[in-house]
């Protein structure tokens, strides 16, 4: 039995992890200015200082045509969708799944970006050995659980924008002049205690990677293994290396790839921004 695996683009796969995992992406859209595109049809920077912008999520259309595609070569998919809080792409995947009935499954990652990458990852590993849908579903599903979130921002503005974070977050950001920093928990980001500075915060986000060793109690745990990180960043991939580096080099067994946000996810955090996303193998670390 063979199991395809399918995401959106909210998980910020760079491509060379895409084509390595055979993992089938369905972009979401972007509106700006009254015209849609798919995801990825011009700058960043663009779609970041544009005053008209909204987003969409893959239809079930979308997921449709790419589970029919899958099931072409593979006798089962399994789907994984962004936080279904952020987005109505779990529910487009879930109506587009069901003339499937158990040959398709559809897993709510409650996370984004880079935790949504580890996850789709996970999944992807467990297919190539062969697992079934219902395995690989399990190997997801322990990362989803397991997987933390935490980025720093230039500004809370875009965020307070859309609704994602309190507006007195980005009050409080201009008025104290810190570098805000926030964690992704249970599908929302939270804001954490700010930095005093942009080096201080990334210091902080390598810290908690670092702390979080200590905390698994394994024995394997000092040179990594079973760590698993996804760096990433708004158009700030020198920010994303400086984060992803040092802990290479301290935890030389980790798994770890550089993910870049696409046009959708910087229309809601803007540019500017960086952090990692991690997860410890227990079962490898032990």
């Amino acid at each position: 039995m063979s199991v395809a695996i399918i995401s959106d683009s909210a998980a910020t796969l760079p491509r060379e992890v895409v084509d390595d995992s055979r993992v089938s992406i369905v972009p979401m859209s972007v509106t700006i200015d009254g015209a849609t595109e798919p995801e990825g049809a011009r700058p960043l920077e663009l779609v970041a200082s544009a005053t008209d912008v909204s987003t969409a999520a893959p239809t079930p259309g979308d997921y449709d045509v790419a589970i029919q595609h899958a099931l072409e070569t593979a006798d089962r998919a399994l789907v994984l969708t962004v936080a279904s809080t952020m987005s109505a792409s779990h529910a487009s995947a879930l109506i587009a799944a069901r003339p499937y009935g158990d040959r398709v499954h559809v897993v709510d990652t409650s996370t984004a970006a880079g935790g949504e990458g580890l996850a789709v990852v996970a999944a992807a590993d467990a297919a190539a050995q062969d697992a079934s849908l219902a395995d690989t579903e399990a190997a997801a599903l322990r990362v989803c659980d397991r997987v933390r979130l935490i980025a720093a921002l230039r500004s809370f503005e875009q965020l307070a924008r859309s609704g994602r974070v309190p507006e007195v977050a980005e009050w409080a950001r201009r008025r104290l002049r810190v570098v805000p920093v926030f964690e992704f928990v249970d599908g929302k980001a939270r804001p954490r205690r700010p930095a005093l500075s942009w080096e201080a915060a990334l210091d902080r986000i390598t810290g908690a990677v670092i702390a979080s060793a200590r905390a698994t109690h394994a024995t394997r745990a000092t040179d990594g293994a079973g760590l698993h990180i996804a760096a990433m960043h708004a158009s700030a991939v020198d920010a994303a290396d400086q984060l992803l580096t040092p802990l290479r080099e301290r935890f030389p067994a980790a798994r770890g790839y550089v993910g870049a946000f696409g046009t959708v996810m910087v229309a809601h955090t803007g540019t500017g921004l960086a952090g990692l996303a991690w997860y410890w193998d227990a079962e490898r670390a032990a």
